[in-house]
């Protein structure tokens, strides 16, 4: 195969020392794109792994696709000869990422310094919860925390009335991705000067980032205009519509949308109502606007609502479930889905990577490892007997 049809990643390694979803998640689309992930777990492993429910003892549902595309290697690096195992690794490997807070790092010697000693082009990875020069820096973050943290939840509070979170782990996802994108950049950045470096990603201050893009609006003046906050997003009244048969979507948006919307409607007197003509006097009044569409919602089905909106180039969708997300017509054929049989848990739902591209590939070359079931593969190939390995492991041997 070609490097293209490898994935652009392909001849990179990765050693992976990060845990739970933000981490994983962004070495999983770097395994995606071709690297060779190798998964560092302590004896214990990765807690995510035993989450319920499950099959087996170590394999929960959401670790299958999170851990895709690793190796794992176990190393009780509390040893000092774990410690020498993983230096050995780090010498032969591209990027090293880690999610440890920096107390940890510290206590376990595996600081920029140290590893770029071993490996001076190395892209060093640190997905922290703080950026290390602020007070926080040695605080525990999870997404909740960062959700309670970055705004989001203080948002959240300003539709509902009382702060709360999103169902979504979206802090981790959101600075998993970042991750991803940083070390791309680092890598580019090594190509054209031969230098690696320290990349820090903080959670805290990815979400804020992400948070202000729309709701920074008004307040992104001197003097503010107003306090933060996107107006047509925040209104209590922005949520899918009570349909004839159903749950939808229906976003007239642009002043033809919104002409077309009242004239289907019935209202066609409120075309050329100054409150809703054009857009900003539209967000000035969304709450009124999002009540006639609530209003007129209950008139059609699912189906007559795409149908008209489908024809007059307004966005439009139903709202779908979880698990009807499986039948959906066009992520059938997009073939976003698939039934793959893992080694050990048997038939399992796997969601392939989003992205498509002209010039190379991504795939899953890898089932997600049961833990340390790469352990004497790697290890050996440092030149580690099974005794040994076993040892460094604090596990069993696994042949």
């Amino acid at each position: 195969m070609t490097p293209q049809q490898q994935g652009a990643l392909s001849g990179m390694t990765v050693l992976d020392l990060t845990t739970v979803i933000m981490g994983p998640y962004a070495t999983q689309l770097l395994g995606d794109l071709g690297a060779d992930v190798i998964k560092i777990e302590s004896p214990d492993g990765d807690s995510v792994r035993y989450h319920t429910p499950q099959r087996g003892t170590d394999m929960a549902g959401f670790f299958l696709d999170l851990n895709r595309n690793k190796r794992s290697v176990v190393l009780d690096l509390k040893r000092n000869d774990a410690h020498e195992a993983l230096m050995k690794l780090v010498a032969r490997a591209d990027v090293v990422v880690h999610n440890m807070r920096p107390q940890a790092v510290a206590k376990l010697g595996l600081g920029f310094d140290k590893l770029v000693s071993v490996k001076p082009d190395l892209i060093y990875c640190a997905a922290v919860g703080f950026g290390s020069d602020g007070p926080y820096a040695t605080r525990a973050a999870y997404d909740d925390t960062i959700q309670a943290a970055s705004g989001l939840a203080s948002v959240m509070g300003r539709q509902s009335g009382v702060p709360s979170f999103v169902p979504s782990v979206v802090c981790d996802k959101v600075a998993g991705q970042m991750v991803a994108n940083s070390v791309l950049a680092a890598l580019l950045h090594r190509e054209r000067t031969g230098k690696g470096q320290s990349v820090e990603i903080p959670m805290f201050e990815a979400l804020v980032s992400f948070n202000l893009v729309e709701h920074i609006g008004p307040y992104a003046f001197e003097p503010a205009l107003d306090k933060p906050g996107w107006k047509r997003v925040l209104s209590p009244a922005r949520k899918p519509f009570k349909t004839k048969d159903g749950y939808a979507c229906l976003l007239p948006y642009s002043d033809r949308n919104w002409r077309d919307f009242l004239s289907f409607i019935g209202r066609p007197e409120l075309i050329d109502d100054p409150k809703f003509k054009t857009m900003p006097e539209r967000v000035q009044n969304v709450d009124e606007l999002y009540l006639i569409v609530e209003n007129s919602a209950a008139r059609f089905t699912n189906a007559e609502w795409m149908e008209f909106c489908n024809e007059s180039s307004i966005p439009a969708m139903p709202v779908i479930s979880l698990e009807d997300l499986w039948q959906d017509e066009h992520l059938n054929k997009v073939n976003m889905f698939s039934v793959r049989d893992h080694p050990s848990e048997g038939h399992y739902k796997s969601v392939r990577h989003p992205v498509r591209y002209s010039g190379m590939t991504t795939s899953i070359r890898r089932d997600a490892p049961k833990l340390g079931a790469n352990t004497h593969e790697v290890l050996g190939g440092l030149g580690y007997d099974a005794a040994d390995i076993d040892a460094l492991s604090g596990q069993k041997s696994r042949k």
